[in-house]
């Protein structure tokens, strides 16, 4: 694994679709550059709200306030993928969103939820596979996709160019 290191941030008026295939992409070249011979899976997540469009928090005063502003709302999910090789000529970029109904809770709640720490690593304030699972009400698409990472659509992608073949063993 190897982080890029590269200024994440969203372009006045960018969708959120349009801002995580372009920091998918911008990491994938950085450290495809590096590594011309190998494949790069490069992906970046954030978490949108009518127009607004939530990363990671800053600090915990921020993951309170995201997570106050999504109480009781829909929100998306958007994780740009991108799978590269120079070598190989390949390079290719795309999106997934999911849609998340939070259910309505408490700023007291929220505050509860923060002070666990784990909301502030995440986009959005909330890990949907950790203690965050209790906010949530519905989902609609990739619960992999929430999680950060599609794997229903990465997988036969990565199959597709054959950097992966699936053995599932004998199945009945």
């Amino acid at each position: 694994m190897h982080a890029a290191d590269i200024l994440e941030a969203r372009l006045p008026q960018e969708k959120p679709q349009a801002f995580v295939q372009r920091m998918a992409a911008e990491k994938a070249r950085v450290v495809t550059r590096l590594y011309p011979q190998r494949w790069v899976l490069a992906a970046d997540t954030v978490v949108s709200l009518a127009e607004a469009v939530l990363g990671k928090p800053k600090d915990a005063a921020d993951a309170l306030s995201m997570l106050v502003r999504l109480a009781g709302t829909e929100h998306q999910v958007h994780t740009g993928i991108c799978l590269s090789c120079h070598q190989h000529g390949v390079f290719w970029v795309q999106s997934v969103m999911s849609r998340v109904v939070f259910r309505p809770f408490s700023e007291a709640v929220a505050r509860a939820y923060v002070a666990t720490g784990e909301p502030l690593d995440k986009a959005g304030a909330y890990g949907i596979q950790g203690q965050g699972a209790f906010l949530v009400q519905e989902i609609f698409g990739s619960y992999s996709n929430v999680v950060g990472f599609p794997l229903g659509e990465v997988i036969p992608l990565l199959e597709k160019y054959g950097v992966i073949t699936l053995c599932l063993g004998n199945i009945a």
